[in-house]
């Protein structure tokens, strides 16, 4: 339910409800259509500039420092660098000679996640490793292999001097094991073939949709790889990550999104060339406060699933009006130059829901426009602007 007089990114940027059309019967079946919201840059051709561009060096400069103190440390790359080597060396020679381990079988090994794709957080050292086993998952499967990497580690480094700091240790958790120190993790994700996801039992096996996560992180990262890659494009995806942990409204960006809403951000111009960061880092706000990611909107597809699912479908409408809100009061903010607030350089998270002054500009915090509708009358009709497809929530293995 929204609020009279009160559409998010629809009475402001153009995704209204619209309206309903009565008359013969097959008139009354609404068709869905997601529109794109406005968005100047791919509009630019209609709206010319009348004057050039101002000097934007400032926010620049801001953003690069800011993606500097958010990239690890030389120290913790080389610790997780390191960590991932030996696992991944051990993992290999399973996959080759198992020898006498014959609990599961391993397909393959893949890297996966901001480790492989070169998005990793400072203070976030852990890397994740999607184990592919020919057999099926079972529940001990996780515990037996993990107990066989830890035993073949500890044979590996005999010959190393081990300080204490990077003493092995082993825990497990419902999506697989876990081989840390104190200096870093590896995270390894058990998951299975394709073919055999239809043979999975819930009494026997790891969760399904664990699985399907995990499968869908080798699939993330394979299409970043081929077309993420861009080094503005990883500055963006770092600040967008800060962003998601600092602003309550931006939590639901999980790091899949964030990855596709930089991409967007710099690559989706008419001249396919990567936009600078600072014109990319307005842009987001511009979009997601334009309604990027409300009911209606065209938002951005998931290249790497079947059918037109649109990512932001994971968020509930709540998520979805608070993510709106949030950058539709950040938007004025950085329009009169409080960007060291938005971006933690001045550590105030409360410019997002309370009033502030920019140079004698008042800023007032956007409300709420939906409203969890009470119960659904008989006859009453669902609005197609609320009704999504089934949505696959994106674990945060990244």
């Amino acid at each position: 339910m929204v609020r009279p007089g009160m559409m998010r990114g629809g009475g402001r940027g153009g995704m209204g409800m619209g309206m309903r059309v009565r008359g013969a019967p097959f008139m009354n079946k609404k068709t869905f259509l997601p529109r794109h919201p406005f968005d100047l840059t791919l509009a630019e051709m209609a709206f010319p500039r009348v004057q050039p561009a101002q000097d934007d060096s400032v926010l620049t400069n801001a953003l690069l420092k800011r993606s500097q103190d958010l990239t690890p440390a030389a120290a913790e790359q080389t610790a997780i660098s390191n960590l991932v080597s030996k696992v991944q060396a051990v993992l290999d020679n399973i996959v080759i000679a198992p020898g006498d381990f014959t609990k599961c079988q391993l397909e393959e090994v893949r890297q996966v996640g901001s480790f492989k794709k070169g998005t990793m957080m400072a203070g976030s050292n852990v890397a994740d490793i999607v184990i592919i086993l020919k057999s099926l998952p079972t529940r001990d499967c996780a515990e037996t292999l993990g107990k066989k990497v830890e035993e073949d580690l500890e044979k590996s480094m005999k010959t190393e001097v081990v300080p204490t700091a990077e003493a092995l240790s082993l825990s497990f958790s419902e999506k697989g094991f876990e081989i840390s120190n104190s200096l870093a993790k590896v995270r390894c994700l058990i998951a299975t073939l394709p073919q055999n996801m239809r043979k999975l039992e819930t009494e026997k096996h790891l969760d399904f949709k664990i699985i399907q996560s995990h499968l869908a992180a080798i699939r993330h990262t394979r299409w970043f790889e081929e077309n993420a890659h861009h080094s503005t494009i990883k500055v963006l995806i770092r600040i967008l990550k800060d962003l998601a942990r600092r602003f309550d409204g931006f939590k639901p960006l999980n790091p899949w999104i964030c990855d596709l809403l930089a991409h967007s951000a710099i690559m989706n111009n008419p001249s396919r060339q990567a936009l600078p960061v600072n014109v990319a880092f307005r842009r987001v706000f511009q979009l997601l406060a334009s309604g990027l990611f409300v009911p209606g909107s065209a938002g951005i597809t998931d290249p790497c699933e079947v059918g037109h699912f649109r990512v932001h479908t994971s968020m509930t409408l709540v998520q979805q009006d608070e993510c709106c809100m949030t950058a539709q009061t950040l938007v004025r903010v950085l329009a009169h130059g409080g960007y060291k607030h938005i971006l933690g350089f001045v550590e105030n998270t409360t410019v997002a829901n309370e009033m502030s002054v920019w140079d004698g500009v008042v800023v007032s915090p956007m409300e709420p426009a939906y409203e969890k509708p009470s119960e659904k009358k008989d006859g009453e009709e669902d609005d197609m602007e609320c009704v999504e497809g089934e949505t696959i929530s994106e674990e945060p293995i990244e």
